[in-house]
């Protein structure tokens, strides 16, 4: 008789689904540009399913440029009317529009001498929180979250409400949400442990 994996239950059975969950979702993330694409692809989530999102993640790193802020403001104006056309990705004009407000904001931090990684990690201190929760314990949003939607607003970046914040901070692994009793609880809290910002 096998034994059945205890996961979080919001993943379901669906095979792309578990993978997020179990290889990606609460593992600490250093890097700028995988920050950057992942707060972008929150703010694409709004008012969907984030199953739908990441099954559409490929087609949106080819139509936005690998989200290298630098190569997205490179694009002439007219991209972004046709990507209204792109059947890959959500084709809603706000949010086609938020991604490259989102790399000017990027950008214009950069410019100021800001790197993206330290501006998010700021608001947990540098390192993952970890919490010990079971199902229906697990907010959808917290006062860091409510800190880094404001910060993030007045830099300049929209579809960055509170709740997609916190949402953000789950999947990039500021804090450990995964229920207690997930099977995969453990390795990323050992994964958060040994995490260190450069």
């Amino acid at each position: 008789m096998t034994e059945t994996i205890q996961r979080c239950s919001w993943c379901g059975n669906d095979a792309t689904y578990v993978a997020y969950h179990d290889t990606v979702w609460g593992r600490p993330v250093a890097d700028s540009r995988e920050l950057f694409e992942k707060l972008c692809l929150d703010g694409q989530q709004a008012g969907l399913s984030w199953l739908t999102i990441l099954r559409k993640q490929a087609t949106y790193q080819q139509a936005y440029a690998d989200f290298d802020p630098d190569a997205l403001l490179q694009l002439p104006a007219s991209y972004q009317q046709e990507l209204l056309h792109n059947s890959g990705i959500i084709r809603n004009r706000l949010k086609i529009e938020s991604i490259f407000k989102n790399a000017r904001a990027y950008v214009a931090l950069r410019d100021k001498g800001i790197a993206f990684n330290q501006f998010l990690w700021q608001f947990s201190d540098g390192k993952p929180r970890i919490f010990a929760r079971r199902v229906g314990e697990v907010p959808t949003s917290d006062a860091v979250s409510d800190s880094m939607a404001k910060a993030l607003k007045k830099a300049g970046f929209n579809f960055v409400g509170t709740t997609i914040c916190y949402a953000f901070m789950q999947a990039v692994g500021m804090v450990n949400d995964h229920y207690i009793d997930c099977h995969c609880y453990q390795s990323v809290c050992d994964d958060m442990r040994a995490f260190t910002l450069r």
